[in-house]
Formats: C-alpha cells, structure tokens, sequence
C-alpha cells in the first residue's frame, strides 16, 4: 500500500528524472499537440500531521529525549559505584547516552521511511536493550544485565537497515 508521502515522493523524483533525461536529448521534449500531462496534484498538509499518519514515533522520540536528557544530567552530577574489575563506568555512561540521544533522533525521522513500524520497533528496542543495559551497569555496577547488550545493539543496525528498505 502506498501511502500519500510515498506517492508525492515518486511523483517529484519521477518528473525530476525525466526532465532531467529531457534536458540532455535522452528524450524528446512534449509538444502541445502530443496529450498534456495531467495537472501534479499538491497536498498541503503540516509537517506534524504527516508524522503523526506514521504511528507514534515521534512523540516516543519526544519521551526519549526527555529521558535522555535527564539521564545525562543524572550522570553528570553523580559518582559512579567502584566495581572490582575497575571498569570505567563513567565511559559506559557516556556511550549510553550518546548513543540514546543518537537514536532518539533517528526515531523523529521514521515516519519519513517506507516501513516506519519495522524501523521504529527496532530502534525503540534497541534503545531500551543497549542503552538500557549500559545506564543500568554504570549506575548500579552489577553486571547481570550486559548480556543483553550485543542484542540491543544488533536491534539498533536493524533499524537503520530497515529505513533502507
């Protein structure tokens, strides 16, 4: 099924192309005689109400961001627990925020891809299993939950695949 931002895409990346083709003698150009393309017809449609068709993404990006946010300032201003492998915890925080505000704003953009549900499941998965994982581990310096980890972050590069598709 092809929705209205797929079909306004197509038709602007189709007539581009082929004016494109035109203009260096690939095809001819129409003549007036020749049937007249139909009229290219132009929604005018505000930006959040074509985000908000795709599902709940971008206010999840706007929850995400927030979290984000408050995590960062929660890191900044604390000490982290001394562990016995003396791990840097601080560097394992840092890389968790980091890679949630990275995400948080690669979910804004999902309601721009083809399959925003696949691409947005596997972020918002991927958020709560890496990044998830990691806060847990520098805050409280208990290992149990980093095995999950591999797969929050295999969760993230299967969203950025499933933009592409």
């Amino acid at each position: 099924m092809v929705n209205l931002a797929d079909t306004l895409m197509i038709n602007t990346v189709t007539d581009g192309a082929m004016n494109f083709l035109r203009h260096i003698g690939v095809f001819k150009a129409k003549s007036a005689s020749v049937n007249q393309q139909p009229a290219t017809i132009i929604v005018k449609m505000p930006l959040w109400q074509l985000a908000q068709e795709a599902g709940p993404f971008v206010r999840l990006a706007g929850l995400s961001g927030a979290a984000a946010v408050v995590l960062g300032a929660m890191g900044a201003h604390r000490t982290f627990p001394e562990t016995e492998t003396k791990e840097d915890l601080k560097k394992i925080f840092d890389t968790a925020n980091r890679f949630h505000f990275l995400h948080t704003l690669a979910l804004m953009t999902v309601p721009l891809c083809r399959r925003p549900y696949i691409a947005g499941a596997f972020f918002v998965a991927g958020m709560g299993l890496f990044c998830g994982t990691c806060y847990y581990h520098a805050f409280t310096g208990d290992r149990c939950m980093r095995r999950l980890t591999p797969i929050g972050g295999s969760c993230l590069i299967l969203g950025w695949i499933a933009m592409v598709l």
